[in-house]
């Protein structure tokens, strides 16, 4: 059973919604972030990476940050550029981006199914990452980051979305990077129970996108009950989400960079690399093979292709058949010494909506040593994984197109939620 529940939502006004609405915090640079909010005082950036607004070398860990950026999102409340409102609702959110289109439910997932494993995860967070995510709404007091989370399709899910997104949407813009959202309110208690309902029939709910968010949302739950001794009834209970069915997500790979090649030369590294997989120079890369990758090294792209079926290799285990498996337990591991690579500072990640140019460029401008562009995990694999209660390695997937912070927030203060729809 999946639990869903609507919330009062605080939402721009819709004619400044696409200045308001901005990209996740910890998907651009600080400078990004300074550019994209230049000129624009409500870009959403000003509030989840408020370090923009201060001197140069501040800690972004600092309390000034954390401060500053829920001084910002009450300037906007108290302006009128953010409103909440006054009953609880769901929303329906549409992203466009070229030939691809997904529609999802906004809504309160349960912190209380999430602690019970039911939604379900597939990697580990990062204590630095986890502890900022819960600084940040513990000093807002507000879940702005909504977790995207998939389920398994259903046929009533899937017309309940069509049926809201035959009306006319409360919000329409494209943003700069050629993105297109849209968003629908739904405020009829009666089609809101009817999703209700409906989810109760769902087994699971996954997590694609905000391990740290979700985590921070269960470690900010349990500081507040332990604090006041109380159970249930609060806005804290659910964590602000976008709900897709499984079939509309696009995944792109998660690609690596390496700093050295751990004392091999490029050609000692080659020879190593061909024990293990078919090596073929490449001018056109992007596109490597099932469970392989393509490789820039001194100003050229390699395919690699395993000699062995992966799968085959460890039938019972999903996360072995992954490209990014093969990655590191054939390359950085062995024979770069990478052995973890959430803490090695010699390996960075760089997400695929970066595009083989960027990671060349990374290397021919002698910070990296080499590049690795990955075939991306499905989705099929992400949820064979987590039904299998395994962890992918490091930075598997990457989500393209990114939910828009600043679209719904859900405010942890607003103890009106309703809570009849058994949000523990």
């Amino acid at each position: 059973m999946a639990t869903i529940a609507p919330f009062r939502a605080v939402r721009p006004r819709p004619e400044l919604a696409s200045q308001v609405a901005a990209p996740p915090y910890d998907v651009v640079s600080l400078e990004e972030a300074r550019t994209l909010a230049e000129g624009n005082p409500y870009s959403f950036l000003r509030i989840s990476r408020a370090e923009l607004e201060l001197s140069e070398g501040v800690d972004p860990y600092s309390t000034a940050v954390y401060e500053r950026g829920a001084a910002n999102l009450r300037n906007l409340l108290q302006k009128g550029i953010l409103e909440q409102e006054n009953q609880p609702l769901l929303g329906v959110y549409r992203q466009k981006w070229g030939q691809h289109e997904q529609t999802g439910l906004v809504a309160l997932a349960s912190v209380d199914e999430y602690d019970r494993g039911n939604i379900k995860k597939h990697e580990h967070t990062r204590p630095v990452k986890e502890a900022d995510r819960v600084r940040l709404i513990e000093a807002h007091e507000s879940q702005s980051g909504p977790v995207l989370l998939f389920c398994r399709g259903t046929a009533s899910f899937e017309h309940w979305l069509k049926g809201v997104t035959r009306t006319k949407p409360d919000v329409h813009f494209v943003a700069d990077d050629t993105v297109e959202h849209t968003v629908w309110c739904v405020r009829d208690e009666s089609e809101i129970q009817q999703i209700v309902q409906d989810f109760r029939d769902i087994q699971s709910l996954y997590i694609a996108d905000g391990h740290h968010r979700s985590a921070a949302a269960s470690r900010v739950r349990a500081a507040r009950r332990n604090s006041r001794r109380s159970t249930g009834g609060y806005s804290e209970d659910g964590f602000l989400a976008v709900i897709f069915p499984h079939n509309q997500l696009q995944i792109l790979p998660y690609n690596r960079v390496v700093r050295d090649l751990h004392g091999l030369t490029p050609k000692e590294f080659l020879d190593k690399l061909a024990l293990n997989f078919e090596l073929q120079a490449s001018s056109k890369p992007g596109h490597p093979p099932a469970a392989g990758f393509d490789m820039y090294l001194e100003g050229q792209w390699h395919r690699a292709k395993p000699k062995h079926d992966p799968s085959l290799y460890r039938p019972h285990d999903p996360v072995r058949a992954l490209a990014v498996s093969e990655l590191t337990e054939r390359v950085l591991d062995p024979l770069l010494g990478i052995t973890d690579q959430r803490s090695d500072p010699r390996i960075d990640f760089v997400g695929g909506i970066r595009g083989p140019k960027q990671l060349a460029a990374m290397v021919d401008c002698g910070d990296w040593a080499a590049a690795f562009l990955l075939y991306p995990t499905t989705v099929e694999e992400l949820m064979a994984v987590s039904d299998a209660d395994c962890v992918m390695p490091p930075k598997s997937t990457w989500f393209e197109p990114k939910l828009r912070d600043g679209l719904f927030i859900h405010m942890l203060n607003d103890n009106s939620c309703d809570t009849s729809l058994n949000l523990q």
